[in-house]
């Protein structure tokens, strides 16, 4: 008797939570104990119905990073490559996302959420685009946001 349970229910039941890619799915099952044949089936009959779409779930993923989290195009290409996404998938759907999203404004909501006041010495400058790098915006975007914010904050001679 075959313990394992049948790939393609729990690949229903595990999409019907989540938006997963390929690979993540593949993941699952075979820690569920399916057998590589059966996952491949699911897999297939799963993409033919058009519940498994790793577009979809690069683009859903990427959406939510940037709109709700406030990461950066960079940041999300890396974890959406992380889950196992094609690269050029996961390019299309920052793309899609960003051609909707103003990104100097996503990287000013986050820096507004970090700096409290102006920035007050190298030290600070630093510590914030170290902040903003991790995020994943552009380093070139980043430098020109702080070093408005930090020629305002300097005292004039």
């Amino acid at each position: 008797m075959n313990d394992a349970p049948d790939a393609y229910l729990a690949g229903l039941r595990l999409l019907a939570r989540r938006e997963l890619s390929s690979v993540q799915l593949r993941d699952r099952l075979a820690k569920r104990g399916c057998p590589d044949f059966e996952i491949d089936e699911a897999l297939a009959r799963l993409r033919e119905e058009g519940a498994l779409d790793d577009r979809r779930t690069a683009r859903a993923f990427a959406s939510t990073a940037a709109r709700v989290k406030g990461r950066g195009r960079l940041r999300i290409l890396r974890e959406l490559e992380a889950q196992g996404l094609d690269r050029e998938v996961a390019r299309a759907a920052v793309d899609e996302v960003f051609d909707e999203i103003e990104e100097p404004a996503l990287l000013e909501r986050a820096l507004a959420k970090r700096l409290r006041g102006p920035i007050r010495d190298e030290g600070h400058f630093r510590r914030l685009y170290q902040y903003l790098t991790r995020l994943g915006f552009p380093p070139s975007a980043i430098t020109a946001s702080l070093k408005a914010r930090y020629r305002r904050a300097a005292p004039d001679d």
